[in-house]
């Protein structure tokens, strides 16, 4: 079956688990989206958008329970899968492609 292409804020969500590190619960990537954006991020589009990528084979997550100390319920902590890393080389491939056949590509 072949792959349905990232949307945006997909791709987005990927980038920032992998610039967190490949694994993280949602703050850290809502973190990561905001200082990349400069916009708000709702934590709920991005554990959306983290379901929907697990089911999609590109993240897995766990159940953490609270260390000692931290109370509260647990942790969903996502991660990058292998099948995720390469989509988004594939799709940073496609969009180089894009962007070298474009008028607007970058002369310097």
């Amino acid at each position: 079956m072949p792959q349905r292409a990232l949307g945006q804020f997909e791709h987005y969500v990927l980038l920032a688990l992998l610039n967190v590190g490949g694994r993280a619960h949602g703050a850290p990537i809502v973190e990561a989206l905001e200082s990349a954006t400069g916009r708000s991020v709702s934590a709920a589009a991005v554990f959306i958008a983290l379901r929907r990528l697990e089911q999609r084979g590109l993240t897995r997550s766990s159940k953490r329970e609270p260390r000692p100390g931290e109370g509260g319920r647990g942790r969903r902590v996502f991660e990058l899968t292998a099948t995720g890393s390469a989509n988004l080389r594939e799709a940073r491939r496609t969009l180089e492609r894009l962007w070298s056949a474009s008028p607007m590509r970058e002369t310097t």
